[in-house]
């Protein structure tokens, strides 16, 4: 008799612990490579998440730019980190979107990045015009910054035809093709200062190109969303001038179709705790409400509005 009533207790005990393993809701979050700030960043909000939005767990998964949008879209994943200057490019099904983005909503923005294309201070290339016939080494296609890239090229009137060759890898393989001279010209889009530019820098001397005004006007006739930022004089080594170039805001994005308190919670932790993502991306630290409410032409996710409009910062 003893023995089955503790079988009873055991059966409700395991039913009740199945039923909550059920209950659980596990996000995937789509981030970037591994070697580059977002995926330590997809991280930092996983235990975010997980520590302050009950009976949520999240997955972090790789990704990059363009290919997060994807993915949110196709239902891959609930979450992932959005390049403004490309996620709108989904918003209104242009390329390298077959159709319009639907299912992803903004949830907050985060930081501004910034496109770098550095050449060897001796490849004699002084302007973007200089890089035709040298050597290109960017990201894989799915990556913002090599749509970037393609873009710049091509208000030059150059593209990847016209370069002697053209590498796509990670940050890591760019870098040890320039330090062993397989490349010449180097192109991502990150902050400032970006680490695979300093640990280039430590091994061969080099030189942040410039994107003027009027190429920068150029841009905005192919991408409305393409904006000036300065990286400051004394940025890299040897940098003695401020360097005018274009960039971006890294966003955080969601499936349209995730329930409004879901999200609310989320973007209210993360408002609550960007300390703790400072510590991955400095660009992050300071983070405020009304900074993750900027509007990137996204449209905001039900959820986060409202917390948004809660706290004034809409």
């Amino acid at each position: 008799m003893k023995s089955k009533r503790i079988a009873q207790v055991l059966g409700i005990t395991l039913t009740a612990a199945f039923a909550a393993a059920a209950s659980a809701q596990q996000l995937k979050i789509m981030t970037g490579p591994q070697g580059g700030s977002w995926y330590p960043l997809g991280g930092a909000i996983q235990g975010i998440v997980e520590k302050n939005v009950k009976g949520v767990s999240m997955q972090v998964l790789p990704g990059a730019g363009i290919s997060n949008v994807k993915g949110v879209q196709a239902g891959k994943a609930d979450l992932g980190f959005g390049n403004a200057v490309s996620s709108v490019d989904g918003v209104n099904g242009r390329a390298p979107f077959d159709s319009k983005t639907g299912n992803v909503c903004q949830v907050a923005t985060l930081y501004f990045q910034y496109f770098h294309m550095v050449a060897l201070a001796d490849a004699g290339v002084k302007t973007v015009a200089d890089a035709k016939g040298k050597a290109l080494t960017t990201q894989q296609k799915g990556n913002t910054g090599e749509q970037m890239t393609r873009h710049v090229l091509e208000v030059y009137g150059l593209g990847y035809d016209k370069m002697s060759k053209v590498n796509h890898g990670s940050y890591t393989d760019s870098v040890s093709q320039l330090k062993d001279g397989h490349a010449q010209v180097f192109t991502l889009i990150t902050t400032v200062p970006a680490s695979s530019v300093m640990d280039l820098a430590s091994a061969r001397d080099i030189r942040v190109l410039e994107v003027p005004n009027d190429k920068l006007k150029a841009l905005q006739k192919i991408n409305k969303g393409y904006d000036k930022r300065i990286i400051k004089a004394g940025s890299y080594p040897k940098q003695d001038k401020d360097v005018q170039t274009i960039g971006t805001w890294t966003h955080l994005i969601a499936s349209c179709k995730l329930p409004e308190k879901l999200v609310y919670d989320i973007t209210k932790a993360l408002a609550q705790n960007t300390e703790h993502l400072g510590n991955v991306v400095k660009a992050v630290k300071g983070l405020t409400p009304k900074d993750m409410a900027t509007n990137v032409g996204v449209p905001y996710h039900p959820g986060a509005r409202k917390y948004y409009k809660e706290t004034g910062a809409l």
